[in-house]
């Protein structure tokens, strides 16, 4: 069986230690609320350049490049080379997190390689375990970044291609800033640090409701709590095999053998920034996250239309505002709660995360276009849809489906299923479609 070989790994600092921000960062309730939820683990897979020189003096100088664009862009997002740390006060009693960016060791670089081809990735339809290996922070919680890099970039050596992975602590960063830093990255590397002043420089100080903050109790008392109240055991463990798997999902859907009574929900991630009023700018980096979501009993579903489904879930949006917002931080603010990741199961749930808004595909390291966008271990289960923007452009999306054993081998079994979604596979090799929803 292939392993992943660490070769080398070091701590890279922003370039500028006068920059890095002195005082604590303390953290929102959207923040502190994803205190046992997984890192955000993204990365793209790039074709390995040829070169006519030494391919180890090729990648030694890439990997140099990518350690002084992480450098650079650490000046502007410090706070992910920092580690978290506590704040335990007595009379009154106060226990709360908060980024510390003073005396740590920085952001983590792994250098690692596999006897893998590209084709061994991405031809399987099941996205192959090895992929989990990957990324840095494997299995980790957001709390683990008292000890471990709250960002970690590992660049993994393929035969045939080179693989830009990155673990970003989820407290840290929600969707939206995580690709923030990821497209700043990509910016500062192509443009080699000469591109002056961003643009879109992060917004760090966090957001808090008149009256409250900066500091925000957690109505603990010390460590040993949070790792007994706080993490979860309901979780079901990737190790049983729920099977993710990436391509772009045709406009169908499988026959449900489910009861007619039988309740099932959609919940998705929805960016709070633009609803609150006055909106925060796209540049807060945080998290800045809720959920909404729409349910009807399984009978309904089949009795109706697709847009019928679409627009329970276009209502629940719609019903999302500055209101729902404020009532959701007040209720946090007078009994703070810390998601568990056993809360996410529901084997009548669907949950979709991420965006095919985000500026994945224009992310360039010297090596032309990415050829495909893979996750890690983190925030798997069974139910979980992960939304990308399409390779094809145009509007399309591609979707990441994560699925127990089980319910997978019911959508494979499904004829009508599986023919719409390879007859959907062969238009897009032909480039004459785009695949999915516009």
């Amino acid at each position: 069986m292939k392993t992943v070989r660490h070769i080398s790994e070091c701590f890279v600092q922003p370039k500028d230690a006068k920059t890095v921000q002195q005082k604590p960062i303390y953290l929102s309730p959207w923040d502190l609320a994803m205190l046992s939820v997984h890192y955000i683990q993204k990365g793209l897979l790039f074709v390995k350049p040829l070169t006519t020189d030494g391919e180890e003096d090729s990648i030694n100088s890439l990997l140099e490049r990518l350690k002084e664009a992480l450098s650079v862009a650490l000046v502007h997002f410090d706070t992910l080379a920092g580690r978290l740390a506590t704040l335990k006060e007595e009379n009154p009693n106060c226990y709360s997190v908060y980024i510390n960016c003073n005396n740590s060791p920085g952001a983590r670089f792994i250098h690692a390689a596999v006897d893998l081809r590209k084709s061994d990735i991405l031809s399987p339809l099941d996205v192959p375990p090895i992929v989990q290996s990957f990324f840095d922070n494997h299995k980790a919680v957001n709390h683990d970044g008292h000890i471990a890099s709250l960002l970690t970039i590992q660049v993994t050596e393929l035969v045939d291609g080179i693989f830009i992975g990155c673990s970003i602590n989820h407290m840290v960063a929600d969707g939206t800033s995580y690709w923030h830093f990821f497209n700043t990255f990509s910016k500062i590397f192509k443009e080699e640090g000469k591109s002056g002043p961003l643009s879109q420089l992060p917004i760090h100080q966090r957001w808090f409701p008149d009256g409250y903050g900066p500091i925000l109790n957690l109505s603990l008392t010390h460590h040993d709590q949070f790792r007994e109240f706080c993490i979860s055991p309901q979780k079901p463990s990737l190790e049983s095999n729920p099977r993710p798997m990436q391509s772009a999902i045709p406009p169908t859907y499988p026959h449900c053998s489910l009861p007619c009574d039988q309740q099932t929900s959609c919940k998705m991630d929805i960016n709070n920034r633009s609803w609150l009023v006055p909106p925060l700018p796209t540049e807060y980096f945080g998290s800045c996250i809720q959920t909404v979501w729409g349910t009807a009993p399984s009978g309904e579903l089949l009795a109706h239309n697709l847009g019928w489904a679409a627009a329970l879930l276009h209502w629940a949006v719609v019903e999302h505002n500055d209101m729902a917002i404020r009532q959701w931080v007040d209720s946090w603010l007078e009994s703070p709660f810390i998601y568990q990741l056993g809360q996410f199961f529901d084997p009548y749930r669907i949950m979709m995360g991420s965006s095919p808004r985000f500026d994945m595909y224009g992310n360039e390291f010297g090596m032309g276009r990415v050829v495909a966008i893979l996750s890690g271990y983190a925030n798997k289960f069974d139910g979980k849809v992960t939304l990308y923007p399409g390779s094809e452009g145009g509007g399309s999306m591609d979707l990441e489906v994560c699925l127990s054993p089980k319910s997978m081998a019911a959508i494979e079994s499904d004829e009508e299923f599986m023919s719409a979604l390879h007859m959907y596979d062969e238009i897009a090799r032909d480039k004459t479609c785009v695949i999915g929803a516009n």
